[in-house]
């Protein structure tokens, strides 16, 4: 029987406050410590003020090339985002030889609000005293959805050949799979990617012609703060960071920088690809 001072407001906060007490207070505040520099030295990265945020929120890309950076950016991340947080939800096992039993159940509850959101969910409850939510509602189909929109069939989907580039960020991430540690670093930074890119594939997609309003891909991608969307990124950013404070040590802080900066590069050549040979009305010139 539950207990009335067990609460289930404020879901959040209640598994960051199991998370902070499943380690010694001073592990927890070296770990954020290094974790802060860690994130200053991801929001310096050239990646993060690329050329590409400028010519993608100029609006005079044409269509093709903004179908081709699209099946680019499926390939290196939007297929096998949600692949990357169930293995990171999986991989929270590797907790437990070194904390308390039952420790991997925190941080695999706070993934879960980011699965959930990936996966179509919506807060509150349906007619049915139920949760709300509609798989056709997931990030990828969204994203499924907006090729459509762009004119991109199934066939094309199928046939498309990425580049090497976006093949390489793909893997990169594929190839963390196996240590809780690394995925959730690198899927901090690929959150910060989302963050970064979203708004300005928004504002190139609109420009195209293409219905981003009131609904779609890119109305649940970027910043909670935005009001012309219904997005969590930054939050979801911030959850994968205190669950890695959870599970690191001095060991690892060397290992984990080198590893989110390779990333971070990898990403920074994927947009250099992406702007290197495209066909662009005059105007973008002066861009």
């Amino acid at each position: 029987m539950l207990k009335k001072f067990e609460k289930f407001d404020d879901p959040r906060q209640n598994a960051l406050a199991e998370i902070q007490k499943s380690i010694p207070a001073i592990q927890w505040e070296d770990n954020l410590k290094f974790l802060k520099s860690l994130r200053k030295t991801i929001a310096d990265h050239p990646v993060s003020t690329h050329p590409a945020i400028e010519i993608l929120n100029s609006g005079l890309l044409n269509r093709d090339t903004l179908k081709k950076i699209h099946l680019e950016y499926r390939h290196a991340i939007v297929q096998i985002f949600t692949d990357a947080l169930l293995m990171a939800q999986f991989q929270t096992k590797q907790l437990e030889p070194n904390l308390h039993s039952g420790a991997k159940l925190a941080p695999r509850f706070l993934l879960s609000l980011n699965i959930l959101d990936e996966f179509g969910f919506r807060p509150g409850f349906d007619q049915n005293n139920y949760y709300q939510g509609n798989p056709a509602y997931a990030h990828y189909p969204l994203f499924e959805d907006l090729l459509s929109q762009y004119g991109i069939c199934e066939t094309e989907r199928q046939k498309y050949q990425p580049t090497a580039i976006s093949n390489d960020v793909r893997i990169f991430l594929e190839q963390s799979y196996d240590s809780y540690k690394n995925v959730l670093a690198l899927l901090a930074v690929a959150e910060e990617e989302v963050i970064l890119f979203s708004p300005p594939l928004r504002q190139a997609t609109k420009a195209a012609g293409v219905d981003v309003e009131g609904g779609g891909y890119y109305f649940v991608h970027g910043v909670s703060s935005d009001e012309t969307a219904e997005a969590a990124d930054d939050d979801h950013q911030d959850d994968l960071w205190y669950a890695l404070a959870q599970a690191i040590t001095a060991d690892d802080y060397e290992q984990l920088s080198s590893l989110c900066l390779e990333y971070c590069n990898l990403w920074n050549a994927f947009w250099d690809t992406q702007i290197s040979e495209i066909e662009i009305m005059p105007e973008l010139k002066a861009v």
